[in-house]
């Protein structure tokens, strides 16, 4: 087995349970509600639901605070794609705010200046492992009557100010696809203390069974009740969504063992940081006091005119390097919206909508300078090549 690693007896064995039991779906089966009860506690609150990936989480957020046509939902461009698509899919209107230089975040002075009595949403990105900046953002939210959503993607276990970041939104979103702390292959998981959000959003990612709750995502334990003709089934609009049971196996099995990725991807950010700690045109992500930064890339804003982004890159794989990867267009600028395709999807509303560069000024400067460096490594002895050729390109161009 490849990744020995990351995967290993617990994910096969967990697998082997599903197989075994016949391998239902998450609607009779018990490993999604195992997984999902030992995610919940991981990170410290009551609810947790499964998904099959981290955008459908992210609209399953919208759908269960209320978002829908014409509703506006504040967030960063620097980000996925899928935090657009899923506001479109809401026929909500997107509204970017700008982020902060230093942390890459969502900056909330520009969120408060972005509000409109059309907010229904905001919706911070936790990026690349670093918790945004929740206390204003809660306040801002508090004052106008705002949910927030955080799409924590890449931030399993991040803590703000000594407190986990799952205690402090009204919902938390996290992706488990396979470069993520916790992997199910591809997959998704939502979280929150907010009972009616719960069972909201488990009926949106499961057809809209009447007999979800906000902890079970089983509907068929009364065959008796379930296969009679008379029995109604649906009682909300809701999408398929759902994970499947040998993916939450394999996501049980890496919950367990969370706390030793993490530990292991902090340690490998710091052997990157000793390495650019003196280098006056590298500037890491910026980690407040208080917060816990779980690395799901180490980045840093490369600020240097007479040495291109591509030609660091490519002496850095010389020298061994994985490669440096690159942020995101931002998603204003990239095709679906620049072109303006996105307004097929509802022309009624979106017709005289369009998003003309600077409007988020800081994220247009800092994109294109920032570098995302690997560090999802097995041991601190895998990641010390890369680490090296980072010294050395930085020693080559000095």
């Amino acid at each position: 087995m490849k990744n020995t690693w990351r995967f290993g007896e617990s994910e096969l064995n967990y697998i082997r349970e599903v197989l075994d039991s016949g391998f239902g779906s998450s609607t009779s089966g018990d490993m999604c509600k195992r997984f999902e009860e030992a995610f919940a506690e991981k990170v410290g609150v009551k609810y947790a639901i499964s998904f099959n990936s981290g955008t459908a989480t992210l609209q399953a957020g919208l759908e269960a605070v209320g978002v829908g046509y014409g509703d506006e939902v504040i967030f960063p461009p620097l980000t996925v794609i899928s935090n657009v698509n899923v506001v479109l899919q809401q026929n909500a209107i997107p509204v970017f705010a700008d982020v902060e230089r230093d942390t890459f975040n969502i900056d909330p002075a520009d969120i408060e200046r972005k509000i409109t009595s059309k907010t229904k949403a905001i919706m911070p990105v936790s990026l690349y492992g670093l918790s945004c900046d929740l206390d204003p953002i809660m306040e801002l939210a508090a004052k106008h009557g705002i949910a927030v959503i955080n799409d924590a993607a890449e931030a399993h276990m991040a803590e703000y100010k000594r407190t986990p970041i799952a205690k402090i939104a009204d919902i938390t979103s996290y992706s488990t696809e396979n470069s993520k702390h916790v992997t199910t292959g591809e997959g998704g998981i939502v979280v929150t203390d907010n009972e009616e959000y719960a069972i909201s959003m488990r009926k949106f990612g499961a057809l809209g069974y009447a007999a979800l709750k906000s902890g079970d995502g089983r509907v068929r334990m009364h065959k008796d009740i379930f296969q009679d003709p008379t029995y109604k089934r649906h009682d909300a609009y809701g999408y398929n969504y759902r994970m499947p049971e040998v993916a939450a196996a394999m996501g049980l099995a890496q919950t367990e063992r969370l706390d030793m990725f993490i530990d292991l991807r902090v340690k490998i950010a710091k052997m990157y940081d000793e390495v650019v700690a003196k280098v006056d045109y590298l500037f890491p992500q910026a980690t407040p006091d208080g917060s816990l930064n779980t690395y799901w890339a180490y980045t840093i804003r490369y600020d240097r005119d007479d040495v291109s982004w591509q030609e660091f890159r490519h002496k850095y794989m010389e020298f061994g390097g994985d490669g440096i990867y690159a942020a995101w267009a931002l998603s204003y600028d990239e095709t679906l919206m620049s072109s303006g395709a996105f307004k097929k999807i509802c022309p009624p509303l979106y017709e005289n909508l369009s998003f003309p560069m600077g409007i988020c000024p800081v994220a247009e400067e800092i994109q294109p300078k920032l570098m995302q460096f690997v560090t999802n490594y097995g041991s601190e002895e895998e990641a010390a090549p890369k680490v090296e050729a980072l010294r050395k390109t930085i020693d080559f161009f000095s």
